[in-house]
């Protein structure tokens, strides 16, 4: 049989990353394809070296060669990482921070704007994606509800472009559908649509992609942790002991032995309530010490403490998240979290 690169490129439709929930001919995976006489190399771009999917799609390939051009081929499969072929759809991002709750209502969506925001003023380039599938909330917090990222073409493909304000890139799956819209999606739907946020988007070069993930330990957690290169998660709860129960069960998830991503630290959020009238007055409505066991028990920091404070919602409802006020003790309170979110990253 001679064999093509057109037989070959067909015959490796049938290979599915699992991760993707495509094929590795659609998903771009496969970076070349040498053929001599009945010996064919393929060379297939992962975006993590160790991810176990790499041995499984190696035995699929191998074995689907075989099958479509015969049991005499010799088949060579190459992975290769897409750091190394300088590729990827987040190829000029330094540092992908995941901020992830156990349960919603904790202030998850407003961490991550504030310390996005906080970020970009302490001289950093940032993204925040807005990865709560359910829930986005990131484009009302931003003031960019009812606009659309850009489209421009490349290789044949459709490729978002961020919204930006406040000198922040921005996407959302909140861009797409009607405030009034329901979302009822299966697993794979949700996989699909995230998969597309990170990876059919131009983010350019970032320091920072805050991407504020849904609450919980579903589908969209176990891609992250799989199929992309996060440096670090940031936990955030409110003081109550049940809050921080939900949080200690997310934590574990990225403690996995396939899911291994370290956590930076806890964000307590709601940590106590300072009257406006009385600023030297906290009043821990919440309780406290929680949280700094929940950090004991993890070995991790506590990264900062906010108050509950009235304008924070006012804010996040008007789109101007509050920490670019510089005047406000939750901006102090954030800018203490970016610095120790950035120093615990030089150390891990």
């Amino acid at each position: 049989m001679y064999i093509t690169r057109k037989v070959v490129t067909e015959a490796l439709k049938q290979v599915i990353f699992f991760a993707k929930q495509d094929n590795i001919v659609n998903l771009n995976m496969v970076d070349d394809i040498e053929i001599k006489g009945n010996e064919v190399k393929v060379n297939i771009v992962f975006p993590k070296l160790d991810d176990p999917a790499v041995g499984i799609i190696y035995n699929s390939v191998v074995k689907t060669l075989k099958q479509e051009l015969g049991e005499d081929v010799k088949v060579d499969v190459a992975p290769i990482a897409e750091a190394d072929k300088g590729r990827g759809p987040l190829a000029g991002v330094k540092n992908v921070i995941a901020v992830i709750a156990g349960k919603g209502g904790v202030g998850k969506s407003t961490v991550a704007a504030n310390l996005a925001v906080s970020l970009l003023k302490a001289g950093k380039s940032v993204g925040v994606l807005d990865a709560d599938i359910m829930g986005p909330s990131v484009p009302m917090m931003f003031g960019v509800e009812g606009q659309q990222p850009g489209v421009i073409e490349r290789e044949g493909k459709p490729i978002m472009i961020p919204i930006e304000n406040y000198g922040i890139k921005i996407l959302s799956l909140g861009f797409f559908v009607q405030p009034d819209q329901a979302l009822m999606w299966r697993g794979s739907m949700i996989n699909k649509a995230f998969n597309q946020l990170m990876e059919d988007s131009d983010w350019g070069t970032l320091d920072y992609l805050v991407i504020d993930m849904p609450p919980g330990t579903g589908d969209i957690q176990l891609t992250l942790g799989q199929s992309y290169n996060v440096r670090g998660t940031i936990l955030v709860t409110t003081p109550q002991k049940v809050a921080t129960a939900d949080v200690r069960r997310a934590a574990m998830m990225y403690r996995q032995e396939s899911l291994t991503i370290p956590l930076l630290g806890i964000v307590e959020n709601m940590a106590y309530f300072v009257p406006e009238d009385m600023p030297d007055k906290k009043y821990f409505i919440f309780g406290k010490g929680a949280t700094d066991e929940l950090a004991q028990e993890l070995d991790i920091p506590v990264l900062g403490r906010v108050p509950i404070v009235e304008k924070v919602v006012e804010s996040g409802d008007n789109g101007a998240p509050i920490t670019l006020d510089d005047n406000s003790s939750v901006s102090e309170a954030f800018r203490e979290i970016a610095k120790n979110v950035e120093q615990r990253l030089e150390i891990l």
